[in-house]
């Protein structure tokens, strides 16, 4: 998947509450799933991406997921959203 979209705001949301949100409406097109989240918080993420099909990539730590999304904080996980869907 597109690591580099990440770093575009307009193309990715970060944390459980928001990436639930987006698989839920159907515009997630990616989600990224930090390896060494509590397994308790990001359980409903792993299901839901199953579920509906939308493509799971772990990395290594939460660490590199909040870098990976240019923020100064880990992230348990995000989604990549489309190219051309501005994030509301």
């Amino acid at each position: 998947m597109d690591t580099e979209g990440l770093k575009n705001r307009r193309r990715r949301v970060v944390g459980v509450r928001e990436t639930l949100k987006r698989i839920a409406h159907g515009t997630a097109i990616g989600v990224f799933v930090a390896k060494d989240a509590d397994p308790r918080v990001v359980e409903d993420v792993v299901s839901q991406s199953k579920e509906r099909g939308v493509p799971l990539e772990y990395v290594d730590s939460m660490d590199e997921l909040g870098r990976l999304c240019g923020i100064e904080v880990g992230a348990a996980c995000a989604a990549l959203l489309p190219e051309n869907r501005l994030v509301t």
